[in-house]
């Protein structure tokens, strides 16, 4: 089944679904639902929430903006038992941004079910973590290093897991997490519920899959359909390193432009630059793995608020981070 860009294997029988009526949906999710702004599923929603409702595994590939989070979110949230205060919903990410963006989005759609939730991420307090999990938590979002350390000291228990969902699964495996995300693998019940999310489906995220995933549908966009409909790209060729920096004030000079992320590829680079435009008098801030997390914080609500024109970063922040 395809349209839209999206092709679907492994759910002829499953029909597009134009309305978030038409899911059969707890009411109390629902009124979530519309409440955080949704109108209407996106093309990604309309065909991975149902699968995700069934208890298939399901394997979905749709860029950052096109509403992924939410299909994951909802059919989790769908998924649990209320009245059951046990992780029944486990959500990986791989960095810790974009695990608190996960973390935020869960608890927005699942406010009128009163969902509790958590966030397990590095560079927070361990003793916080092991506190509010012993409390009890329907859904848990973290980082693959901190979650391990909590499900193998028994802090995250597993038992009642549902459904376990790796977000961004390529930035995962490029991260270096894949041990630690075979290792989580490990704990799970064998009957859980594996749903996986990317941008891209390289080769060893689909050797993953066959490991771990059953029967699984497979929402995948087509190859000329990955870039966003409304973002228009463009990239300036230059000769020599030492150009680059002239080169971008001189695109300030002549575009407007009133907030912007400039991506560099080391840590190194992105020190050099804000010193460069420093020194040109451009108010800039930094993102990289380096700060601690209330630095992060920090530097996002301001980049957020407006207050912060200019943001330096490294790959940290290149998946789905909602500026």
């Amino acid at each position: 089944m395809s349209g839209e860009g999206v092709t679907v294997t492994g759910a002829e029988e499953y029909p597009v679904f134009e309305s978030f009526d038409d899911y059969d949906l707890d009411e109390n999710l629902l009124r979530g639902i519309y409440s955080y702004g949704f109108e209407k599923p996106s093309a990604i929603q309309q065909r991975g929430i149902k699968p995700i409702l069934d208890g298939r595994d399901t394997i979905g590939q749709a860029q950052s903006g096109t509403g992924k989070t939410a299909t994951f979110v909802i059919g989790a949230l769908q998924r649990i038992d209320i009245t059951l205060l046990a992780t029944q919903a486990l959500i990986l990410a791989p960095t810790r941004e974009l695990a608190n963006q996960i973390y935020k989005v869960a608890l927005a759609l699942g406010d009128y079910q009163k969902v509790r939730a958590h966030v397990c991420i590095g560079g927070t307090s361990v003793r916080e973590d092991i506190d509010k999990l012993r409390e009890g938590q329907h859904i848990v979002v973290g980082t693959p290093g901190r979650v391990f350390d909590m499900v193998s000291k028994r802090n995250l228990r597993p038992d009642d897991l549902k459904i376990f969902v790796l977000d961004e699964a390529d930035e995962l495996m490029s991260r270096g997490f894949k041990d630690q995300i075979y290792d989580i693998f490990k704990c799970m019940p064998p009957e859980v519920q594996v749903c996986l999310f990317s941008a891209t489906m390289a080769p060893e995220i689909l050797d993953m899959t066959s490991k771990f995933m059953r029967n699984a549908v497979r929402i995948l966009v087509k190859k000329d359909e990955l870039t966003l409909e409304g973002i228009r790209q463009f990239y300036v060729a230059i000769e020599k390193e030492e150009w680059k920096v002239d080169t971008l004030t001189d695109l300030y000079e002549t575009l407007t432009i009133t907030q912007a992320i400039i991506y560099c590829n080391t840590r190194r680079k992105v020190d050099f630059l804000q010193d460069q435009l420093t020194k040109r008098d451009f108010t800039v801030s930094t993102m990289h793995a380096d700060l601690d997390q209330k630095e992060r914080d920090l530097v996002m609500r301001e980049f957020r608020s407006g207050s912060s024109r200019v943001l330096i970063s490294t790959d940290l922040l290149a998946r789905g981070i909602d500026v």
